[in-house]
Parts: structure tokens; sequence; C-alpha cells
């Protein structure tokens, strides 16, 4: 299981980096009601899978609020360090 790094609005957030996938973009894992897609980051683009509208506005805008706090947890993962929690 990948790490999880946030919950909010019945939405979870993960980080992780897929073995043998070159990751040359950050993203992050949003799952929601059975929905799973992967969003860019800074820019919030949905690179991979489905999310419903009302949801991926509300992660694309909790990304441009934490983008500082994912680049560094991205960092880490890059590192193969322990990723720290984001609160909504």
């Amino acid at each position: 299981m990948s790490p999880t790094i946030s919950m909010f609005c019945g939405i979870i957030i993960r980080m992780f980096l897929e073995k043998g996938a070159p990751h040359h973009t950050p993203d992050i894992h949003a799952e929601y009601q059975g929905n799973n897609a992967a969003f860019s980051i800074p820019d919030g683009e949905i690179l991979v899978g489905n999310m419903p509208k009302r949801q991926t506005r509300i992660i694309q805008g909790w990304i441009a609020e934490h983008e500082e706090e994912l680049l560094a947890n991205w960092q880490l993962a890059m590192d193969n360090e322990p990723l720290f929690k984001i609160s909504k």
C-alpha cells in the first residue's frame, strides 16, 4: 500500500514512485469512491485515470494550495525517504 499523505472530502491522496517507471513529472494519486487518477504537480492536470469533475476541481485547488509541501514530499520520495502528512 502506498503512503497516504492526506484525506479530505472523501478523497484519499497518495504519493509513490512506481517501480521501473521513469518519473520525470511529480504527481499524486487520488482515490474517490472507486475513481482513481494521477494528477501532475503543480498544474493539477490528470495524467491517467478518471475522477468526477467536482472532485477534480477540489483536488486541483488543493494541489495549488499545497504545492511547496507536495514538491518537498516528491523529493523525499525520490530520495527513498518517509513522506510527511499534509493537512486539508
